[in-house]
């Protein structure tokens, strides 16, 4: 059997659960009744399901021992947008729920336009515009078969 091609949930270790919530709900995100205060915390985006879970649970749930407690974990998430414009309104927003910015938001070699933003634990999260990949009706983009 083929593994499917789909990214239904992606979990964040995070060092506090409560503060991380609070930041992803300053990014205006909605928080799921699913989530378990101060446990683990679910929102449902466009891409599929984003988790914060205390870092230390999640490597003992994937029988890994604690990685890094902060920065470049060898990965980054991305937020596909609209525009240039919406990539630095994105940007203003999540510098004001706390975020460091890491790279204003700038014109790219390949023709496109982002910048990068790191959360309270230090996960890279790529705001862009792709004019190449438009923004389809689920908003998620749309790539080339």
């Amino acid at each position: 059997m083929a593994v499917p091609a789909r990214v239904s949930l992606v979990t964040l270790g995070v060092k506090d659960v409560a503060r991380s919530t609070l930041f992803y709900i300053a990014l205006g995100w909605p928080l799921s009744s699913a989530s378990i205060p101060g446990e683990v915390s679910f929102f449902k985006t466009a891409g599929g399901l984003l988790a914060l879970w205390r870092e230390d649970a999640l490597a003992e749930d994937a029988g890994v021992p604690p990685g890094p407690t902060n920065g470049n974990r060898g990965s980054a998430l991305a937020i596909n947008l609209d525009s240039s414009e919406q990539v630095d309104a994105a940007l203003v927003t999540a510098l004001t729920a706390g975020a460091q910015i890491l790279k204003p938001g700038h014109a790219t070699e390949w023709g496109g336009y982002n910048g990068y933003f790191a959360d309270p634990d230090g996960h890279l999260w790529e705001v862009a515009h792709n004019p190449f990949w438009p923004i389809g009706p689920d908003d998620r983009p749309t790539l080339p078969e």
